[in-house]
Order: C-alpha cells, then sequence, then structure tokens
C-alpha cells in the first residue's frame, strides 16, 4: 500500500492480549469506516503466542482460568462505540477451529489437548499461546483491502517524532518505521533486581559462593538446570508462579501423579476418587517452600457460573461509584478502606450468607434475607438478629482474618505440628473448591471479588482514592488479600501439593518466612514455628516482579523516561503532595501518554500492565460477557488512532526511507 495522505499508519508494540485487542480494534473499526490503514505490530514473539503465552513453553505450565471464561473477541455485554466483532471463546476455538485445521497448522500436542478441552478445563499457556497466533493470523488473512497488517518480529528500541509530529519507532535490527500514531502495550517488562535490597544480596551471596539463585520472573523462561536432583532448594512465594515452579521441578522432571484407591478415577456425585499419589522420578530435588503469609493461594472453586455468569453488585453499584467519584472530583478524600471496602465486604459476605440460607432452607428464603441484608447501612456491623432469624449461628459468621490468616492465634511447637496443620487446611480447601463457586458458600463468597474487579476499577483508577490510601489501603493490603484468595490455581495444583508433602518432595516452611546467608548456602526459616530452620544450596524467588517504569530494563520505556518522553503515576495526598508510583501516566480514556510536563500526547497511548497504578489488576484477562474494561479501552485507542486530527501530515524528506 502505498503512502497518501488519507492512509492511517499506526504502530502497535506488543502482540500478547492487550496489543491483538488494539489490532482487532483497529480492524474491525476500520472495516466498518472504510479508513485506509496500515497496522505494523512490533514483537519479538510474533507467530507464537507473544512472551508470556509462547507456544513452546512446557505443557506443566496452566492458565488460572476455564477455557470458556477466555476470548479475544467483543460481545454483546461490551460498551464500546466500535462495532461489536464476534469470535471464538478459547473453550469454542478448541471445538469449532482446531479440528479442522491443515495438516502441520497446529502440533500433535495441542489438538491433543483441544480435543480433551471442556469448557471448565484449565488449559495449558502454550495451548492459549496457540490460540492468539491464530487471532493474529485471522487478522492478517480477512483484512479488508484498504486495511494491511504488517509484521516485524523485533523489540521496539525506540520513540521519537520529526519535526511534524511523525513518530518514530526504532527497531533493533535498525529500521525505523515512520507511524501517525503509537500504542504502546507492552505487557511485562522486564526488571533487573534492585542494588540495594535483600534480593540483591542474597543474589551477590550466591554468584560470590557457588549457590544456586533465580530473581523473580516468568516461570516459562526460566532455566532450572541449575537445580540438581536432591538437592534443597528453597522457593520463596506460594501464588501462581510458585505452582508453576514446582511443575517443572516434579512433574517437569518425569516424576508422576497417580490416583490410588477409592472407587476409580470418579467417586459419588461425579467427583474424583481415591487418594493422590505422587511417585518421584529421582530427578527432583528436596524442596522448601515458604511466603510471608505461610499458605499458598486458595484454590479456585470448580466453575459452575458458566462462561458468562458472575455475580452482579447489589452494593457497589454503578449509582454508589458514581457517587464515589464525584465526590472525588469535588475534592472529598476518598479512602479505599474507608468508603470502598465495607461495598465490597457487603458483597461478599451477602453472597456467602445466601449460600449457606439456600443450601438449608431453599432459594426463596435466600432471596429474603438479601432483599433486607443488601439494604442495610454499609458501615455498620452485621444484623446479629437478622442473621439469627435466617439460620446463620454464631460459628458460621464471616470471618475476614479467619480467611486471611486461616491458622489464627495458633502457636505450632514444631515444624511436624505446622505441616500437620497445613495439610488439613488444605484438604479442607480443596473439598470446598470441588464444591463449586456456586454451590460452595466459601469459594462462591470469595469468587465474588474476582467479579468486582470491574467495579473496583471504576471507583479506584485515576486517582478515584488519595495517594496515602492507594499505598496502604489499596496496593499493600487488598490488593494481596485479593489474589490470596480469588486469583488461585486449579484445585488440581492443591491436590498436588498435598501429595507432594506426603511424599516427602515438599517442605512447607510456615508463616513468616525469612532467609540468610550462610557460609554453606541459605538459612531458610519461619519466624512462627520453632526448629524450622533448614539449610539450601539454592533459592528461587517463585513470584513475578511488580513493573516499575523508573527502574526497568525495558529499552524503549527507559528511552522515554530519559528523556522525558512519559513520566511516573502521581497520585495525589490527602494534603498538597502525592504519592510518586512505578506506573506509567496515561489520561482517561483513549489513554494518551503523558510527558514528563504533564502533557498528554495526541498520537501515543499506552494501556496494559505499565499503566498499573493508573489502573487497577491490568494483568487480568479477557473475559466474554461481563463487559471487560480491556475491550473498551481498546476500542476507545483504535477510534482515537483512526480519527485523530493529524495536522495535514506528510513524510519528512529525511525520512524518505524509512518503512511506512
Amino acid at each position: 500500500m502505498e503512502y497518501d495522505e488519507r492512509t492511517r499508519t499506526i504502530g502497535v508494540i506488543g502482540a500478547g492480549p492487550r496489543g491483538l485487542s488494539v489490532v482487532e480494534r483497529l480492524w474491525a473499526n476500520g472495516a466498518e469506516s472504510g479508513q485506509p490503514a496500515v497496522i505494523h505490530v512490533v514483537d519479538p514473539y510474533l507467530g507464537i503466542g507473544g512472551r508470556v503465552w509462547r507456544t513452546s513453553q512446557p505443557a506443566e505450565l496452566l492458565m488460572n482460568t476455564v477455557a470458556s471464561q477466555v476470548t479475544m473477541f467483543t460481545d454483546p455485554s461490551v460498551a464500546c462505540e466500535g462495532p461489536i466483532r464476534t469470535g471464538p471463546s478459547l473453550h469454542e476455538w478448541a471445538k469449532s477451529v482446531v479440528p479442522s485445521a491443515p495438516a502441520g497448522a497446529l502440533p500433535d500436542r495441542a489438538r491433543r489437548e483441544a480435543a480433551a478441552l471442556g469448557p471448565d478445563t484449565y488449559p495449558s499457556r502454550a495451548f492459549y499461546g496457540h490460540y492468539l497466533a491464530w487471532v493474529l493470523d485471522e487478522l492478517v488473512r480477512t483484512a479488508p483491502e484498504h486495511i494491511s497488517i504488517r509484521l516485524h518480529r523485533n523489540r521496539a528500541v525506540r520513540l521519537a517524532e520529526t519535526e511534524t509530529r511523525a513518530q518514530i519507532v526504532t527497531l533493533d535490527d535498525g529500521t525505523s518505521l515512520l507511524l501517525d500514531c503509537v500504542v504502546l502495550a507492552q505487557g511485562h517488562a522486564d526488571m533487573p533486581v534492585c542494588a540495594d535490597t535483600e534480593m540483591a544480596g542474597l543474589r551477590e551471596h550466591a554468584r560470590a559462593h557457588g549457590f544456586g539463585y533465580l530473581p523473580p520472573g516468568n516461570p516459562a523462561e526460566a532455566d532450572l538446570a541449575f537445580v540438581a536432583p536432591g538437592e534443597r532448594v528453597a522457593l520463596r512465594g506460594l501464588g501462581l508462579n510458585f505452582f508453576d515452579v514446582l511443575a517443572l521441578l516434579t512433574v517437569g522432571r518425569g516424576g508422576e501423579f497417580r490416583r490410588e484407591g477409592g472407587e476409580g478415577a470418579e467417586g459419588k456425585d461425579g467427583k474424583e476418587g481415591g487418594t493422590l499419589r505422587y511417585r518421584p522420578s529421582g530427578k527432583e530435588p528436596r524442596i522448601v517452600a515458604g511466603s510471608r503469609r505461610g499458605v499458598p493461594y486458595h484454590a479456585r472453586g470448580e466453575n459452575q457460573k458458566g462462561p458468562f455468569g458472575r455475580h452482579v453488585p447489589a452494593v457497589l453499584t454503578p449509582a454508589r461509584i458514581a457517587a464515589l467519584r464525584g465526590r472525588r472530583q469535588d475534592g472529598e478524600q476518598i479512602e479505599f478502606r474507608r468508603h470502598i471496602w465495607p461495598l465490597v465486604d457487603r458483597e461478599v459476605t451477602a453472597v456467602y450468607y445466601a449460600t449457606l440460607i439456600s443450601r438449608r432452607r431453599g432459594p426463596g428464603d435466600a432471596k429474603a434475607f438479601l432483599a433486607e441484608y443488601t439494604t442495610l447501612p454499609v458501615s455498620g456491623p452485621a444484623d446479629d438478629e437478622l442473621l439469627a432469624r435466617h439460620g446463620i449461628g454464631a460459628d458460621e459468621l464471616w470471618d475476614w482474618d479467619r480467611v486471611a490468616r486461616p491458622y489464627g492465634d495458633r502457636v505450632f511447637a514444631s515444624p511436624a505440628a505446622y505441616q500437620s496443620w497445613l495439610v488439613g487446611h488444605l484438604r479442607e480447601d480443596l473439598a470446598e473448591a470441588r464444591d463449586g463457586n456456586v454451590d460452595s458458600p466459601l469459594k462462591a463468597a470469595l469468587d465474588v471479588l474476582r467479579d468486582l474487579r470491574n467495579e473496583v476499577r471504576l471507583v479506584v483508577d485515576h486517582a478515584g482514592i488519595t495517594g496515602e490510601s492507594y499505598r496502604k489501603g489499596l496496593q499493600s493490603w487488598y490488593t494481596p488479600l485479593n489474589a490470596f484468595v480469588s486469583i488461585g490455581p486449579p484445585h488440581s495444583r492443591i491436590e498436588e501439593l498435598i501429595a507432594l508433602v506426603e511424599a516427602g518432595v515438599v517442605e512447607m516452611a510456615g508463616p513468616g518466612l525469612h532467609i540468610a546467608a550462610a557460609p554453606d548456602g541459605f538459612v531458610v526459616s519461619s519466624r512462627e514455628v520453632p526448629g524450622s530452620e533448614r539449610r539450601v544450596t539454592s533459592l528461587i524467588e517463585a513470584r513475578l516482579p511488580d513493573l516499575d517504569i523508573r527502574r526497568t530494563s525495558d529499552p524503549l520505556l527507559r528511552d522515554l523516561r530519559e528523556r522525558g518522553a512519559c513520566r511516573p503515576y502521581l497520585i495525589p495526598t490527602g494534603t498538597d503532595g502525592h504519592v510518586e508510583t512505578g506506573g506509567l501516566t496515561v489520561t482517561q480514556r483513549p489513554n494518551r501518554l503523558v510527558d514528563a510536563a504533564g502533557r498528554p500526547h495526541p498520537y501515543r497511548f499506552a494501556y496494559g500492565v505499565p499503566t498499573e497504578t493508573v489502573h487497577w489488576a491490568t494483568a487480568a484477562g479477557i473475559r466474554p460477557g461481563v463487559d471487560s474494561v480491556i475491550l473498551g479501552d481498546a476500542d476507545a485507542i483504535a477510534r482515537e488512532c483512526l480519527t485523530v486530527d493529524l495536522e495535514q501530515r506528510r513524510p519528512s524528506a529525511a525520512l524518505a526511507g524509512a518503512t511506512w
């Protein structure tokens, strides 16, 4: 396609889910409007699903969302100005597209997974990568004649502009792309270990003495060959990355889980029978695992909501959200724990109590309870008389402290005592998860937090709360709590962990994990379990680093920051100051990039993980049927790229050789 003044040239940096979503929205809006466009997609992992979801990663690494609740397409629930262009969810793609794919288009492993995949199955991350690769291929293949999608398997290293504000993206092979608009959607950028942190000291100790150390990062990119069979290794972190690393060091090394005894593959009511046992291969290390909390993330409840089901807020309603935003705009100091948390708490506890009541007395009584409970003043405690009238006993009252700290005030006399308690706790969590996210009062309640992500975003995004409250109430308290209880692993991972503990492959250290350098490696211990000290010769930080544009080694973000072309996000405090965060400052939709002087750029846009702190929970995926904020953002950005005034821009003669 030759350049002309009508053609829009748009660069999308990053081809993960968010970058692809912008490309799809450019395709859909451009197809409807007839606007000629050239879309340059830049990502070194093009064609293999992107960096995080690349198709070559081990099959042991799983998503933590079921196949029917993953999509890349809009649907009638999405509130956007652009056209709704439906497409298959991950599960629909597995069943309707994969079987008819040409020979050689997908590896046998992907075809086998597609054949076995159910709507409530947790797919492998590699399988999702194949889906993302197919989405990009389809966009290229079916693009209208006036839209050209050009792919660059490169890293973008610099973003500058001409005197007429045409955008110049430089790639790592020296190629320059001359563009009208640029969308930054890099996702998880590289983060070095800070030189003045405890982690840096442990890493240097390992380097100096020949011990193993792995900093925070994506387990799919981790080379774990340095961990020898039988070696004692510590894993710090008990979230999703922990379960990934655990899988790579066990079944990834030839170990095997088998179900023994019971009633065969399935027991009563379709539940799996028997006991899961782990058979070691002899190549595993001896693993010591722990974290500050000392307890692994809660298992996700078996999905009983179908593809689109979600809790519809009865308390954190659009009217209340609008009122909070209005009060903030009028200068009121809105705080998360004071103004928002009581609404979230009431939503969660309403579902918990209603599920208990429905189990015992039927849905009619549960509905009557909700009609009263959700209209109580949210600033006060639950009405004891109301709960008692509906049969809720004193020992059944919801207790956030017990949820967040399951061991409560227990004192553990020894590591064996802690291990015994933990295995019992994990079994209880597994049983609740098997009951499902509708039938289990606990899992139904905790799943509400996942369902409320959009509502929480609408309140807190773009300085909806004060800087102090963001840092102390949201970032340091609610976000970790939300992760612990609502975005955990499939319940199969919890059952596997129990089997690994019972097989002697994994030892759980206990709460208050502490790690210190020692002449013969590292000493791992729990601050709350006497006698828990264990010596290890390798340490793995089993968690992702938080992205901070002030420290990232991503060349494009670093260059923009150094030249004042972007800035960290500042959240106003309750006084005259602000809290500086590591997020990338952008405006409200359509998410224009803001420079160091506070000026929004008319032709640069950014969204996704680098904008965390401006937006909340940016790593969450796109769900069908729930008006995903990701799709709304992508549509707004795409429409602005296609319609923004370009001030009669023409190519600079000095850049005549650049790629348009």
